[in-house]
């Protein structure tokens, strides 16, 4: 667990860790110099039970506070200190803001210098860290007078802390790892150092990293925990990993050291936003802020959702939009600041990292991060694949991003397919009911065109009804769509064709008599088949019967369009194959001028079927000569 200072500057954080666990955070000659903490400092407290628990020292100054945000994003269990001779300042109520925002729930307060201060001035301290910390997390929590010069309360202070510590909740380490990096160096003979707190799961030598956002694969060759190698660190420690495979010069403070493929980047995010009391101005619109997330900052511009601004004290749904990709997962914590002149207004929490494209105030926005937020796990579930199943997420990236590999996620998502809220399409795509539904009348809408203006075509083809269905999508899941519109009874499925489930092809008197006529002309045509629309010219009054006629001919297969102009009958055709069969597949294969005279045709219609052939991959051209390809006959 990782216990965080706060409070305002020269309140004696540095000096109450100091006398805690006898290790100085200010490592900075700076800061030894100055008597002022500028970078975050580190240290530990040894508990009861042998093992240990770190602690961040953050600055107090104001100009610091990009650095102590660095740190406080890490926190567990806050140590606000408040010097009793001079009280709440400034800095103490911002970083308890923050604190606060970042949804710190456990803490307790130091009333530090107790040795300056008489009994009634530690009381009226006391009386105002009690009305300022009113309705926040430390409300009702423990207030320690401590000096760190004469000793006075550390005993108690750390007896308060390990009860904090105690009581935590426990912690599943089996998800993907994740470490915002505070700190970036370089180690004589071994390359890039990264340290920073373990907010995720555990990480061990030898495995696998991901940076985030540049995406750069590494490997963690060495791990300290408080100085310490170790083979794995847990989250909840303070952690250096020494990476192989990068440079100190591709990482940056606030990039996340993680599991590959547990973070997607994104440039929104979709957000729950709140003021805080104390803010001196109203986030508007697109108002322009610094973001605080991680270890990092970034800017961001702000769409309010429903509305044109948020007041002190107010909260709403927003979307922030960045200039660069961020990497982050639902329910963490954020900060947000003015962007000049600069100060904390507000924080928040993340509800969805990579947000499907909407337009600001569109219609069910607000009801779906409502779900997002308070939703129970089967109502998440179900939102995020009514949400990506236009664009096929599969089941296994939505687990990983959104939900964190939670261990409850599959049985939900088998109850929801039980129930029929999602349907199974292959093992990795599920849709919503509601995106089957779309397909189902997608399909409708296009079958039921296709069959007015092909009325004798049994049907279309199933490839051509894959790629009006699904465009682009993998021939398994649009196998596995055109199951599921062939179980809801929208479509039947047969042979190479699709039709809806109530269409019969029927053909007229008019129709069939020119089909009859058809077979008739090109059968009895040999390879020398008239156009069609020489065969047209005795139809005029007929064109629009004549033409479906013809091409329901061509779609059932009776006769195959060697080119626009040219057509054979499918018995022709398949004389034309057994011949070229026989004559190329001796392996010296056959010329044009020979397979000419095979046919007893002419050069015209010879080109027109070897050319057919090329195409289908049944022949193979060498100089003047054409063999048998075996593979495609």
């Amino acid at each position: 667990m990782i216990i965080g200072t706060a409070g305002h500057v020269d309140h004696g954080k540095t000096s109450l860790i100091k006398a805690l666990t006898g290790i100085d955070a200010d490592r900075l000659k700076e800061e030894k110099k100055r008597g002022l903490t500028i970078e975050l400092g580190f240290a530990y407290l040894a508990l009861p039970d042998g093992s240990r628990a770190g602690i961040i020292d953050v600055p107090g100054h104001e100009k610091f506070i990009g650095n102590m945000l660095a740190g406080a994003g890490s926190v567990d269990v806050a140590l606000l200190v408040v010097a009793a001779d001079e009280g709440f300042m400034p800095q103490t109520r911002e970083h308890l803001s923050i604190l606060t925002l970042l949804g710190v729930k456990r803490g307790l307060v130091a009333l530090t210098k107790a040795d300056l201060a008489d009994g009634e001035t530690r009381g009226l301290a006391a009386l105002e860290i009690e009305d300022e910390v009113n309705g926040t997390f430390l409300e009702n929590a423990p207030v320690v007078p401590v000096s760190s010069v004469t000793g006075e309360g550390l005993g108690e202070l750390k007896e308060r802390l390990f009860e904090l510590l105690r009581g935590a909740p426990a912690v599943n380490y089996n998800i993907p790892f994740r470490l915002p990096a505070d700190r970036i160096f370089s180690a004589d003979g071994f390359g890039a150092v990264v340290t920073g707190t373990l907010i995720e799961g555990k990480i061990s030598v030898g495995g696998e990293v991901m940076i985030y956002p540049s995406l750069i694969a590494a490997r963690a060759r060495n791990i300290q925990v408080h100085g310490q190698p170790v083979e794995t660190a847990y989250r909840g420690q303070r952690v250096a990993v020494n990476l192989s495979g990068v440079k100190k010069s591709e990482i940056s403070r606030g990039d996340s050291l993680a599991a590959p493929g547990s973070m997607e980047l994104s440039g929104t995010v979709d957000v729950r936003l709140d003021i805080i009391p104390a803010a001196k101005r109203a986030v508007k619109n697109n108002s322009r802020l610094h973001f605080y997330h991680s270890a990092g900052v970034m800017l961001c511009r702000v769409s309010l959702l429903g509305r044109e601004e948020l007041a002190a004290g107010q909260s709403g749904y927003a979307r922030l939009g960045f200039s660069e990709s961020l990497a982050a997962k639902p329910g963490d914590r954020f900060v947000v600041r003015f962007y000049s002149p600069a100060e904390t207004v507000g924080g928040g929490v993340i509800l969805d990292p990579c947000p499907v494209r909407r337009r600001r105030n569109e219609a069910g926005a607000a009801e779906s991060l409502n779900i997002k937020e308070n939703g129970s796990l089967r109502e998440k579930i179900a939102r995020a694949f009514l949400e990506r199943g236009v664009y096929l997420t599969p089941r296994d990236k939505i687990r990983r991003v959104l939900f964190n590999e939670d261990e409850a996620f599959d049985g939900e998502t088998e109850s929801l397919i039980n129930d029929g809220v999602l349907f199974r399409v292959t093992d990795e795509i599920i849709l919503h009911k509601e995106r089957v539904a779309e397909l189902a009348d997608k399909a409708a809408c296009a079958l039921s065109a296709y069959h007015k203006n092909n009325p004798l075509h049994a049907g279309m083809r199933r490839d051509e009804f894959r790629a009006r269905l699904l465009p682009g999508a993998e021939q398994a899941i649009s196998d596995g769509a055109v199951g599921i519109l062939t179980g809801m009874k929208i479509i039947r499925a047969f042979d190479n064709f699709i039709a809806r489930a109530d269409f019969n092809s029927g053909a007229s008197e008019i129709h069939k008599k020119i089909r009859d006529e058809l077979i008739e002309t090109y059968y009895g045509a040999g390879y020398a088949a008239p156009p069609p629309d020489e065969t047209a010219s005795k139809h005029e009054k007929d064109k629009k019967s004549f033409r479906q006629a013809l091409e329901s001919l061509v779609s059932d297969g009776t006769l195959i369009a060697l080119t626009p102009r040219i057509y054979l009958h499918k018995d022709r055709y398949a004389e034309a194959l057994e011949k070229f069969k026989l004559l190329a597949g001796g392996g010296s294969g056959i010329t044009l001028g020979e397979f000419r005279d095979a046919l007893g045709t002419s050069r015209k219609y010879a080109v027109a079927i070897l050319e057919y052939f090329d195409k289908k991959g049944i022949a193979n051209k060498t100089g003047d000569a054409r063999t048998l390809n075996v593979k495609k006959v």
